[in-house]
């Protein structure tokens, strides 16, 4: 099983916002060290939920400072991206890193980011399909050209070109089936509990992949009569990850610290039209995140990832580490977790 942490980059009250970008760095090289598989960061703008807004400058340095942990960007919001630009900066960082990052696309929502950057509604509303289909071009060809509603270039050239599988996060029916057609792995969410997961899996697998997406080589094995609709596909999963000497003590420090972070995080999404923003009740939501994660003794954790494996079948879980707020609870809990959760794991 592949096991990674998950930065938010969170901006809990009374943190600079500068040290908390320089503490996602140093909490990937802890993880290194630590034995996990890799790290993803999330990108937020224009709120205090998390204060990273460029994921790839942050896995840059990053990168740069580690040698053997993977990188991934969850994610790059593509209704507000021109999907060759971001192509060309994963490429990059793929290169520079020998193959080490991963990068994270999502459709992200009707916020006032529209606006900033002058994509405008339309782009989220009914963009996200040809956006998608322009970066995995983009990814995977040499060269590139568009002629579609939003975007519309002549043949260029991709320097430099590399071969590449963007993730995509799935949240609806829709981002589900866009992915599961193209054959590409889905990125879910904390707000899901393992049923909730196993459904969108479920609705992936019964997705039957598009002929526009289809390789040759699996062609051939299809026509052959071999069962190879579709591909293997690693899916990842976002999940909360908290050890403590037990279970009680774990569950206490989130409900404590959570809400601080939560409650003026997420207002910071703010609808671009002047339609009513979803109100979530941040005690209920951390109730449910202590409850349905690997939140507890090392124990507890293992048992929920175990859990979370056989229900979902999910080969590939981030765990969400920052919870506590403070940065040094935030390294001990990675340290923690390498060294009681990850060896429990094994096999």
């Amino acid at each position: 099983m592949r096991i990674g942490i998950f930065l938010v980059a969170a901006g809990f009250p009374g943190r600079p916002q500068g040290r908390v970008l320089r503490d996602c760095v140093e909490a990937i090289e802890v993880a290194e060290e630590a034995g996990f598989d890799d790290a993803w960061i999330a990108e937020h703008h224009f709120m205090s939920y998390g204060v990273c807004p460029s994921a790839a400058t942050l896995a840059a340095v990053a990168l740069g400072r580690t040698r053997t942990i993977g990188v991934g960007k969850a994610v790059s919001v593509l209704s507000t991206r021109h999907p060759v630009a971001l192509a060309e900066q994963a490429a990059m960082l793929h290169h520079l890193s020998g193959g080490r990052f991963t990068l994270g696309v999502g459709r992200g929502g009707p916020w006032v980011d529209l606006e900033v950057f002058g994509t405008g509604l339309a782009r989220f509303e009914r963009g996200f399909a040809e956006s998608l289909d322009l970066l995995c071009r983009a990814l995977g060809r040499r060269t590139v050209s568009a002629e579609g509603e939003f975007f519309r270039f002549r043949e260029v050239a991709m320097v430099p070109a590399a071969s590449m599988r963007p993730v995509v996060a799935c949240t609806s029916p829709e981002t589900t089936r866009l992915a599961a057609e193209r054959g590409l792995p889905m990125l879910l969410g904390m707000h899901l509990d393992d049923a909730g997961k196993a459904a969108m899996l479920a609705d992936y697998d019964t997705t039957p992949p598009s002929a526009s997406f289809i390789s040759p080589a699996t062609e051939a094995g299809m026509e052959a009569g071999a069962d190879m609709a579709r591909p293997a596909v690693r899916h990842v999963a976002a999940v909360v990850g908290h050890v403590a000497d037990s279970t009680r003590a774990a569950v206490r420090e989130l409900r404590t610290a959570m809400p601080r972070w939560l409650e003026p995080g997420l207002a910071g999404y703010v609808p671009v039209d002047g339609r009513r923003r979803p109100v979530r009740d941040v005690g209920e939501y951390v109730d449910f995140l202590t409850g349905v994660h690997p939140v507890g003794d090392a124990g507890r954790c293992v048992e929920t990832i175990r859990r979370t494996r056989e229900v979902t079948g999910l080969e590939h879980l981030i765990l969400m580490v920052e919870g506590a707020g403070e940065h040094a609870r935030t390294l001990e809990n990675i340290r923690r977790l390498g060294a009681e959760v990850l060896p429990g794991l094994d096999g």
